[in-house]
């Protein structure tokens, strides 16, 4: 049975994923990490969504990791089943072929700015505060937050969230890159709605070529995104059709390097 604490919803070529699990300020336990990793993998095989909204429901975008669900772990379970898990799953997220724009509705704190920092585009409400409080629970971010951070909004800032345990409000955090827009209370959905739509409206290929080539200039998977944009040009050529008949044919193959 599906998680109703990931919640997909559809329209036209914009999916909706929510975080749902207000109670908890939409702190994550192992089955909602489960749960998102099969949300990326259901939405990307859609190919009319062009484009995600990512937010939490209630009132807070989210909180992180639940410390109920990883408190009493063991060393060696906590740093893989934890940890290493979640940090795949945030990655497929990162790494999802459409743009993701996050609506920070609420505060990002820990594992919830991690999340956010998956997304291509962040928009926040104006009273939505943002850090990175692990350090003072006697542990270290583990979802990326020292490395996808530092490479897309740089070590200081990072390290002024990390070492030295300082909270952003939404405007500082727009004055310093971690967001991209703060809006009015209440409004984040119906920008975040704006923004996605005039995402959708450009061409789906450019904009996943577009993303490829943004993420390997930014050294954020260079590897993956060069084979990526390599196996998406071959694909397109003469060869590999006359390679893929010829195998199938059991004969030669004639290359005539059309392209």
């Amino acid at each position: 049975m599906a998680d109703e604490r990931i919640r997909l919803d559809f329209d036209g070529p914009i999916a909706t994923l929510t975080v749902s699990r207000p109670e908890k300020l939409n702190a994550f336990d192992i089955d909602m990490l489960r749960a998102l990793s099969a949300a990326c993998d259901t939405v990307e095989a859609k190919r009319d969504v062009r484009v995600i909204i990512l937010t939490g429901e209630g009132k807070a975008f989210s909180a992180g990791g639940d410390i109920k669900a990883w408190g009493g772990m063991e060393p060696a379970s906590f740093g893989h089943d934890w940890v290493r898990f979640g940090h795949r799953v945030f990655e497929r997220l990162a790494t999802l072929r459409m743009p993701v724009v996050a609506a920070l509705n609420g505060h990002a704190l820990g594992g919830g700015l991690e999340l956010a920092a998956a997304a291509d585009i962040r928009l926040a409400e104006k009273h939505v505060k943002i850090g990175l409080p692990e350090t003072s629970l006697g542990m270290v971010p583990g979802w990326s937050g020292t490395q996808r951070l530092v490479a897309r909004f740089g070590a200081q800032i990072v390290r002024r969230m990390v070492l030295g345990g300082e909270m952003f409000t939404a405007a500082q955090a727009e004055a310093e890159g971690l967001v991209d827009a703060v809006v009015e209370t209440g409004t984040v959905m119906h920008a975040a709605l704006d923004y996605g739509r005039r995402i959708a409206s450009r061409g789906p290929a450019a904009l996943e070529i577009s993303k490829l080539m943004i993420a390997s200039a930014s050294g954020e998977d260079k590897g993956a995104a060069v084979e990526a944009l390599g196996s998406i040009l071959v694909a397109k050529t003469g060869d590999l059709k006359e390679g893929v008949a010829a195998f199938s044919e059991k004969r030669e193959a004639c290359f005539k390097g059309e392209w």
